[in-house]
């Protein structure tokens, strides 16, 4: 038995019965990650003993009749912006290079008190600013169907381990679509929860108003597995929402007969790969198959969503990124003649191209006499992309998009034009800018055998209804169970 492919949920089954234990499956995805990764590159860092010694921990408990649950024992990931105690940290950045945080954030603490085993931290774009993972500081990840290709990102690295097998399952983060395009990209499920389900609490801030954690896994059934443990309120984040947090597998085979599914016109537009197209709305007419309802409906305000986000992320993220200045932690420029002259050299030489970018960006934007003419206008855009879902939500139950306009395109394609990087997102952007919670569900291959992916949008907080609408999907088709060559 090849124990490195099995799911969340076949894994958990057999340690649950002792057939195996966590020690025999940290060994092989350690084992893995030492043979493949270094093709790949998906982890910044890997807890070699740390997680043998976590495993042997967690098999006593096991051993002694304390099974806490699906997670027990099972090897997950987490992306490099979730501080862990005694852990690096970098975020994909040098001016966190050699970063120890003294604290574990509140996912990793999680999951930690669930039993899983966390075996290291995943690459991804510096500060999670990039749509392809060619933003670290630590080289890029290369997509494990194609490693001449991009996993996507910022979640990328994240996506590809799990693709290759690398881990069961990650957690990453999207801001604008950093945990749906990559999984998408990478032929994965991908969760992003509503804004304020899962705690930001040692998650390390790029646009604190859109930043979410969430994850990705093999199944839609293994993601609502890991929804299950991370989601909840959290004093010590005031963004997290002080709601029940049901079991998200509890109704998750029930089936979607009646169902009324949104098909928003402003998503299929020109320049959309016409293989994604074709592949997405045959998966769409499916739906149909199963019992649902198709309705048309509009997003008018759906063309302003990447110009309205590149003004208000990059505003947000020049605050967040003001406190790395040399002083308080991380890297610091040495040979400074003066504290000015420190900050200056400290910040050109500790962040990338594309931080900087953004920086500049956000600072003028926010700077005196502007914050009206873009900050403030892009707010009220917001606005009203939020109202075009509310009155979308009132004619449906959930809406259906593609979840990228394109495959997984080749590294260093565009990487030195940041406008055609930034359309990446253009379909899981707005979902974002509402807070609303999505999915991207593998649904197909273009001609090149490259992963297609399927974007659900579901009402605030009401992730079990896209999870069930995913997996309905999912049993009906054989997508998941494709394996990348280079796994």
């Amino acid at each position: 038995m090849d124990l490195s492919s099995l799911t969340i949920k076949e894994a958990s089954e057999l340690i649950r019965k002792k057939e195996i234990s966590p020690v025999e499956l940290t060994r092989v995805v350690l084992k893995r990650i030492e043979e493949k990764d270094p093709r790949i590159n998906s982890y910044i860092t890997v807890l070699w003993d740390e997680a043998i010694n976590q495993a042997k921990e967690e098999e006593k408990l096991i051993v002694s009749g304390n099974y806490r649950g699906p997670l027990h024992g099972i090897p997950l990931s987490v992306k490099d912006i979730f501080v862990m105690r005694g852990v690096r940290t970098t975020c994909g950045s040098k001016i966190l290079e050699n970063f120890i945080s003294p604290y574990d954030s509140t996912v990793v603490k999680k999951l930690r008190e669930a039993g899983a085993i966390v075996v290291g931290k995943n690459n991804m774009d510096e500060f999670a600013m990039g749509s392809s993972t060619e933003n670290s500081y630590f080289g890029p990840t290369r997509n494990p169907w194609d490693l001449d290709r991009v996993p996507g990102g910022s979640s990328g690295g994240s996506a590809a381990a799990v693709s290759a097998s690398l881990c069961f399952a990650s957690i990453g983060t999207d801001t604008g679509g950093s945990i749906r395009q990559p999984a998408s990209l990478c032929g994965v499920v991908g969760l992003k929860p509503t804004y304020g389900r899962v705690s930001r609490f040692g998650m390390i801030a790029f646009a604190s108003s859109l930043d979410q954690a969430g994850p990705i896994a093999k199944t839609v059934e293994d993601a609502a597995l890991v929804l299950n443990v991370i989601a909840g309120s959290d004093p010590r984040d005031s963004t997290s929402v002080r709601l029940p947090v049901p079991d998200y597998t509890e109704h998750i085979n029930e089936g979607i007969k009646g169902l009324r599914i949104g098909i928003p016109k402003e998503y299929f537009i020109k320049g959309i790969d016409p293989e994604v197209e074709g592949a997405v709305r045959k998966a769409i007419n499916f739906f149909e198959d199963l019992g649902a309802h198709l309705e048309e409906i509009s997003l008018p305000h759906t063309e302003y969503a990447v110009s309205a986000y590149y003004i208000i992320a990059p505003s947000e993220a020049s605050s967040n990124l003001a406190r790395y200045d040399g002083v308080r932690y991380g890297f610091r420029s040495p040979h400074c003649e003066s504290l000015r002259d420190m900050y200056t050299k400290t910040r050109a030489q500790g962040f990338g191209a594309e931080v900087k970018r953004r920086i500049m960006i956000g600072t003028y934007a926010l700077s005196a006499g502007y914050y009206d003419a873009y900050y403030l206008k892009a707010q009220r855009v917001r606005t009203l992309i939020k109202r075009d879902f509310e009155k979308a939500f009132e004619r449906v139950d959930v809406i259906m998009t593609p979840t990228s306009p394109e495959v997984a395109f080749r590294i260093g394609e565009k990487i030195d034009d940041p406008l055609k990087m930034y359309l990446s997102d253009i379909f899981t952007i707005p979902c974002n800018l509402a807070g609303l919670p999505g999915i991207s569900v593998p649904c197909g291959f273009n001609s090149e055998g490259l992963p297609i992916g399927l974007q659900i949008l579901g009402k605030p907080f009401d992730e079990e209804t896209i999870l069930r609408v995913g997996h309905n999907y999912e049993i009906h088709t054989s997508w998941t169970r494709r394996k990348p060559p280079f796994a």
